[in-house]
């Protein structure tokens, strides 16, 4: 199995909706971002599926080093090994592959987050340095494109969050923040023990209604001169947004299942925002 096979295997299996908008990339563009998110899925998987925390962060001090010998052309990992060709090609940083490697030890750290700018730099970390590299590859000319897409990554993450509230209790994390959880009068206990109130409604609604927000303000920023490059990220978005008007159909039930969209539904909506242009 080649590197690009490998990257490409891993991004398959993980059934994600951002696998849906490569699949309209011309080559080239679509080998780069397939790398970057099996990347993402290494370190990702290094802590969601690492039951020892020990080991958990020697993999992730492994990988720092990884990416380092990367840019020195010393890579062994598939990963690594499909990525670097890319590197200069698309202007990817390494300081911003790293920081997505502290995004996930921030997972081992802690579990909680007081407030939104806490949870907010947590998304930057995990979603919207993504963001910044994937627009760089789908092909940025603009310095706004890139604020478009670290805004549009933070959406998507805050998209993630509200999708698997339920999910992450059962892990014992909980990234709703703290403050708003008061405000709400909705306590930890509530969302680690499945309860469904009307505060908790009140809670998710308040929590879908910012992340269309930020969708908005993401979509403002975007630069008509690269809109046709940047179309992956937009049919990324057309799924994610969907989404959470399917949770807010479903009156928010996040807490014992995990909504999702059909396959054929999702790649319905990249072909449609594909030919929109």
């Amino acid at each position: 199995m080649s590197p690009d096979d490998y990257c490409q295997q891993k991004t398959a299996q993980s059934g994600s909706s951002f696998y849906y908008s490569f699949l309209f990339l011309p080559p080239e563009r679509r080998r780069a971002i397939t790398a970057l998110y099996a990347f993402c899925r290494e370190v990702d998987d290094t802590v969601d599926e690492c039951t020892d925390e020990s080991v958990a962060r020697i993999k992730l001090a492994w990988w720092r080093k990884e990416i380092a010998n990367m840019y020195e052309g010393k890579q062994t990992h598939p990963v690594t090994q499909a990525l670097q060709p890319h590197l200069s090609v698309y202007k990817l940083e390494q300081q911003h592959l790293q920081a997505i490697i502290d995004g996930m030890e921030m997972d081992l750290n802690q579990t909680r987050y007081l407030d939104y700018p806490a949870l907010t730099t947590y998304c930057w970390h995990v979603a919207s340095v993504v963001g910044i590299l994937s627009a760089s590859i789908f092909g940025a000319t603009r310095p706004e494109t890139l604020q478009y897409a670290e805004k549009l990554g933070h959406a998507f993450q805050l998209t993630n969050i509200i999708r698997d509230v339920g999910e992450d209790a059962r892990k014992g994390r909980i990234y709703l923040p703290i403050n708003e959880l008061q405000q709400f009068n909705v306590t930890a206990a509530d969302l680690l023990n499945a309860r469904h109130t009307d505060n908790f409604e009140k809670l998710m609604a308040f929590q879908v209604a910012r992340a269309q927000k930020a969708y908005d303000e993401a979509f403002a920023l975007l630069p008509k001169e690269d809109r046709r490059a940047q179309r992956p990220g937009l049919m990324m978005a057309a799924i994610y947004r969907t989404l959470l008007t399917e949770v807010e159909a479903d009156g928010y039930h996040v807490l014992t299942q995990r909504i999702s969209l059909t396959p054929i539904r999702k790649l319905w909506l990249a072909w449609k925002t594909y030919i929109r242009g």
